[in-house]
């Protein structure tokens, strides 16, 4: 299982699961309007958290099984990253998400990687 994770608000990722299907690209903008949902490897997501979410609050941090995702994965460069981070090219269906967990930021501050056992 090759695991990626996407960062959403608990209202954004109730409603999609009433819906089967998430349409959110990141933090107020939706699939329509960017054309692929975010998404982080372990190694990223606290870094996107840190740079991105630090004003937001009733996070989920989703953990997806990238080969049950329906639509296709393309890990793609960003600007002024050496890393590429995975975009999902549709909506997301719910059934890759194995599992979505409470996500905020830590005493220090910032937020934490993915629990280690994912």
């Amino acid at each position: 299982m090759r695991l990626i994770y996407h960062i959403a608000s608990r209202p954004e990722w109730e409603r999609a699961l009433r819906a089967g299907e998430y349409t959110v690209s990141t933090l107020g903008l939706s699939l329509a309007e960017v054309g692929f949902v975010h998404a982080s490897t372990a190694g990223q997501v606290a870094g996107v958290a840190d740079a991105f979410y630090g004003a937001a609050d009733d996070l989920v941090l989703l953990v997806i099984d990238e080969d049950k995702v329906g639509p296709q994965v393309r890990y793609e460069s960003v600007p002024d990253r050496p890393d590429r981070f995975p975009h999902i090219y549709g909506p997301l269906n719910t059934d890759a998400v194995v599992r979505a967990l409470p996500y905020a930021k830590g005493p220090d501050g910032r937020f934490p990687p993915p629990p280690a056992t994912e």
